[in-house]
């Protein structure tokens, strides 16, 4: 889905204004006055992620994108939007979702204060219950995710391999508890002036909060040229490099999964993957 709200949809949440298309992310959100807009990846997600998202007390630590129903109480709109409430599987969805604009940009410069937000947000969070629709994601951030706990057997492509093979034998059980989190912290962490920082676009998982820390130095370092001193700067956070080493295999099953490598794209992981293994 890459056209704007339709009209149908903007009505339905109330919106004014013609909808501007914002930067970043898949190109496919919308700004109509004071309201975002973006498509339904997967419907069961959501509502499980509105519905806990408008609980949420927001503190001087953070903000978040407070979701908004439609007119008549939903949290999806637009065409299929009742075969969306009704969705079970593990397949996108038609319609269109909506949050209140909070101000700021993402700062990718800023690892360590999107971090702090993370574990603010994971705090306020943390006695969530597990959703269902977990069970159901078969995308290839789920498929990274399942794998980095090993709860699906290692494999991949033979690029894959080669830096996966020392973070799978380095491998070792963990005993953190699991919680709701946010999976993909870095370039979803508005910063604005005089404000906390605000959290937005809430991928869902159930792991350990140091877990989403990791992911966030992980991306630091591949693809926004932290400097490895990044990874000691958290070592207080519990079992660290057995997360570190769960993060960077989610994202490399994830990328081997769902692209091609480039030889850049490979060498963007090598000193990350020797740098949490020394």
């Amino acid at each position: 889905m890459n056209k704007q709200p339709p009209a149908d949809v903007l009505a339905a949440f109330g919106c004014a204004g013609v909808p501007v298309r914002l930067e970043g992310g898949k190109g496919e959100t919308w700004r109509a006055g004071d309201i975002v807009l973006k498509p339904v990846e997967f419907a069961p997600e959501t509502r499980w992620r509105a519905e806990a998202l408008a609980e949420v007390a927001e503190s001087a630590e953070f903000r978040i994108a407070r979701p908004l129903r439609t007119l008549d109480g939903e949290w999806i709109a637009g065409n299929g939007a009742s075969a969306v409430r009704n969705s079970s599987g593990g397949h996108p969805s038609p319609g269109w979702e909506a949050s209140l604009l909070v101000s700021g940009r993402p700062d990718t410069s800023r690892p360590d204060d999107a971090i702090r937000a993370g574990i603010a947000f994971h705090e306020a969070i943390a006695r969530l219950p597990r959703p269902d629709f977990l069970d159901f994601r078969t995308d290839p951030w789920a498929v990274g995710d399942r794998m980095a706990w090993g709860e699906l057997p290692p494999e991949g492509s033979a690029t894959a391999r080669d830096l996966l093979r020392p973070l799978f034998e380095a491998r070792r059980p963990v005993e953190s508890a699991a919680q709701a989190v946010h999976g993909d912290l870095p370039g979803n962490v508005l910063f604005a002036p005089g404000e906390p920082p605000a959290v937005i676009d809430w991928a869902v998982y159930w792991r350990p909060p140091a877990w989403a820390a990791a992911v966030a130095v992980a991306d630091a370092l591949c693809w926004y040229d932290a400097d490895p001193s990044l990874i000691g700067r958290w070592a207080q956070l519990p079992e660290w490099q057995q997360m570190l080493i769960r993060a960077l295999i989610y994202r490399i099953v994830t990328h081997d999964v769902a692209e091609h490598w480039t030889p850049a794209q490979f060498a963007a992981y090598q000193p990350a993957v020797a740098a949490v293994l020394s």
